[in-house]
């Protein structure tokens, strides 16, 4: 009798099991989000990302907009005034006026942002989008003790929304020092 075929799913099984269980100790999870990249290490599952970094009130202002996309979904774009981009820095040390930003849906993050602008696939209207601004070192950014967020809510119809404060002009990717 041939034991190619059972000894083949044999393999599969125990093959995928040690990968699995090589990724977990060195803290990759399924999310893709990468725990040993900035500390987490036994914490995980906590993802306390340190005590906020408190801006002066006024230094940093932060809006957003959602518009449909001309295909299909939706286009968020995150403006902020003195603050920038800095996905070359993201998981190193706090440098004044840059960093990245989460992306949370009805209160679970989805996404980090390295740039001003993210395409979403689907949206309900009622969704609910939080964009908070954190420094390279994944703190939280907040003026006066309120986080630096906007939020948004998808509307019944497919027309542009804006919230936060107005007029600012588009962020933009830090330049390269």
């Amino acid at each position: 009798m041939d034991r190619s075929i059972p000894m083949l799913l044999i393999g599969l099984i125990f093959g995928g099991g040690m990968g699995f269980v090589i990724a977990a100790a060195n803290g990759i999870t399924l999310d893709g989000h990468d725990h040993g990249a900035h500390g987490h290490g036994a914490q995980a599952a906590a993802h306390d990302h340190g005590a906020p970094i408190d801006l002066p009130a006024g230094s940093v202002t932060a809006s957003a907009r959602l518009e449909p996309d001309s295909v299909a979904g939706w286009n968020l774009f995150v403006e902020a005034q003195g603050f920038c981009f800095a996905p070359e820095h993201a998981g190193l040390a706090d440098r004044k006026g840059e960093g990245h930003a989460h992306l949370y849906l009805n209160g679970a993050k989805i996404a980090r942002l390295y740039g001003p602008a993210h395409h979403l696939d689907t949206l309900a209207p009622g969704d609910r989008l939080r964009v908070e601004l954190n420094a390279n070192d994944h703190r939280p950014l907040t003026v006066a003790g309120q986080p630096l967020a906007v939020e948004l809510t998808v509307p019944d119809r497919p027309v542009g929304i804006r919230a936060g404060a107005e007029g600012l002009p588009d962020s933009a990717i830090c330049a390269a020092p």
